[in-house]
């Protein structure tokens, strides 16, 4: 067994790259530039972000929710009656 993966060693690793035509390479110099762009655009990208969070403010709690929003947003404090008179809970064993 181990003399079938040492010949398929050695066969793979005698093989020449076959990539070698007249035409290897010359793709190079226009990957690099979509790269670039690719790079640029991204800083760009992140730059605006940036700025767009900057807008953001701090925490979305409202002190003093306008009269429509309060119900809306959900800051109103709703009382919900309680079960003073029913024991508590056991949990299951």
């Amino acid at each position: 067994m181990s003399e079938v993966w040492l010949s398929a060693i050695v066969v793979l690793a005698d093989d020449a790259p076959r990539h070698t035509g007249p035409d290897f390479g010359k793709a190079s110099p226009m990957g690099l530039l979509v790269i670039v762009l690719l790079l640029l655009a991204t800083v760009f990208l992140i730059r605006s972000m940036n700025r767009q969070l900057k807008k953001v403010p701090e925490s979305f709690d409202r002190d003093n929710p306008e009269p429509d929003q309060a119900a809306d947003e959900g800051t109103r404090d709703v009382e919900r009656p309680t079960d003073e008179k029913r024991p508590p809970r056991e949990p299951d064993s």
